[in-house]
Formats: structure tokens, C-alpha cells, sequence
């Protein structure tokens, strides 16, 4: 069942939005060579803590994951993309990492990620990260109200083909709002004018994520890790957006 949030609901989660923004962007920050996955995901529990805010991912037990997932924040490195498992391990000039993070402030959630290349970066990374950051937009921009689901699928497809890279329809975007899964869910690839209607008060999070030569994927032996099933780089962005009688509007907007 899809929950239209009323005006008031939607500035809520705005506000579960921004302080996601601003975690992603100290992780982004603190993101450099020699620093452990373990202490990203030690900032990202403390903030949380400090906030009195509640992780969406702390004992998610979903079907596709070994679950409880036990922390705070999903960080996957080069050829990893979701559902990243945080670990002992020391960043490397070069690596390609992508933070997702969702959280719960006073029962409204909001989901975001994002990738950033650590140390020095190669040119074919720098692209595979803005190839996904123009599909976002592009998704976003198609968020139009009496467009349908399948018009964001299509223009995140676009931007995928523009640049060459495949694309998964397993895993992709989703409806959120009380709980970090609602429908409607939100492929990465679709046909314009099909799915579900774009109505005011729908919330969505839309999360195109590519790999570089490949749209097969696998799951990592921590059984959550997904992982491109050729060892190709992966990129990923996210954000949590509002449809709204004026257009789309992002919730976890970054400076």
C-alpha cells in the first residue's frame, strides 16, 4: 500500500533528511587513505547516538541478507556497491567508496548515499561516479507530478546508456516514509508512462547504482555484501525525494 504524506509528514522527513546529509558528508570527509571502515562506521553511531536518532539498518533482517545487519551504515568499496557490510579494512589510495545511510527521527526516515573516490582518482571512476549522479538528477527531474514510476526508471536508464554502463533491475529505488521500505519500488530501468502515479505526498527514495561492465551481481560470503559479478567498479547515488504540486523536492539535499 502506498502512504501519501500530508505537507507537514514531508517537512518531518526533511528534517530526518538534512541530518543524513550532514552524516554522509562527515563520512565523505573523513573518507581517506589509512582510515579503517570500522571508524566510519564508529562516526556514524555516535552521531546517531548524539541525535537520539534510530538506524534504519541496526537488526534489518530482509530476506536477501544474513541477517541482523549490526550497524549503523552500509559501506562498500571498488567492486561492492550495496549493501556494503563495514569491516576491518584500511582505505587505499584509489578505492571507490560508497556510504548509504538510513535513519529514523521521531518515526520518519530518510535514505541517501553516495560514492567518492579516496586518495587519487582515476579518471574511469570520476566518470562511473557521474554517470550515477546525472541519473539521479535525471530521475529526480522526472519526478513530476502525473508522470508514473516508469518515467524516473526511463530517465535513470537514459543517463546509463548515454555512458555505456548496464543496468541491474534487481535492486533499485523504493517508496519510504514510517519505514525505510514502502512500496512503490522504483527500478533503475523502465518504460515511460508505465507504474505507478506521481501524486503529491508520494515520498520516494531513487538510487541509481552502476557497474562498470556488468549488470549481474553477486552476494559477498559476509551474506549481505553485493558485489558486480565481474569485479568491475561500482558507483552509487541516492537521494530521498517529496513529489510535490511544484515538483520534486530532495529531503536530504547536501551542501
Amino acid at each position: 500500500m502506498v502512504e501519501l504524506k500530508t505537507p507537514a509528514e514531508i517537512e518531518r522527513m526533511r528534517v530526518t533528511g538534512r541530518f543524513v546529509a550532514d552524516v554522509l558528508a562527515g563520512v565523505r570527509e573523513r573518507a581517506q587513505v589509512g582510515v579503517n571502515l570500522l571508524e566510519l562506521e564508529k562516526y556514524v553511531r555516535e552521531r546517531i547516538r548524539e541525535r537520539g536518532a534510530v538506524s534504519c539498518y541496526w537488526d534489518y533482517s530482509p530476506s536477501f541478507g544474513r541477517g541482523p545487519f549490526r550497524n549503523t551504515v552500509c559501506l562498500a568499496v571498488n567492486d561492492a556497491v550495496l549493501h556494503g557490510l563495514p569491516h576491518d579494512y584500511r582505505l587505499r589510495d584509489g578505492d571507490l567508496l560508497t556510504a548509504d545511510l538510513a535513519v529514523s527521527i521521531d518515526g520518519w526516515v530518510a535514505d541517501s548515499a553516495l560514492s567518492v573516490v579516496v586518495g587519487t582518482p582515476a579518471a574511469d571512476d570520476q566518470r562511473l561516479v557521474r554517470a550515477t549522479e546525472e541519473a539521479l538528477a535525471a530521475g529526480i527531474a522526472a519526478a513530476q507530478p502525473g508522470n508514473r514510476v516508469g518515467d524516473i526508471s526511463a530517465a535513470i536508464a537514459h543517463v546509463a546508456r548515454d555512458y555505456g554502463y548496464p543496468v541491474n533491475t534487481e535492486f533499485g529505488g523504493h517508496g519510504l516514509g514510517r519505514t525505510m521500505h514502502e512500496d512503490p519500488h522504483v527500478s533503475n530501468s523502465g518504460r515511460p508512462g508505465r507504474g505507478f502515479p506521481l501524486r503529491p505526498g508520494l515520498t520516494l527514495a531513487i538510487e541509481p547504482w552502476f557497474a562498470a561492465t556488468t549488470a549481474q551481481v553477486y552476494t559477498d560470503p559476509d551474506g549481505w555484501t553485493i558485489r558486480s559479478a565481474d569485479g568491475s567498479r561500482c558507483a552509487h547515488s541516492e537521494h530521498t525525494i517529496a513529489v510535490t504540486a511544484d515538483g520534486p523536492s530532495i529531503l536530504t539535499l547536501r551542501d
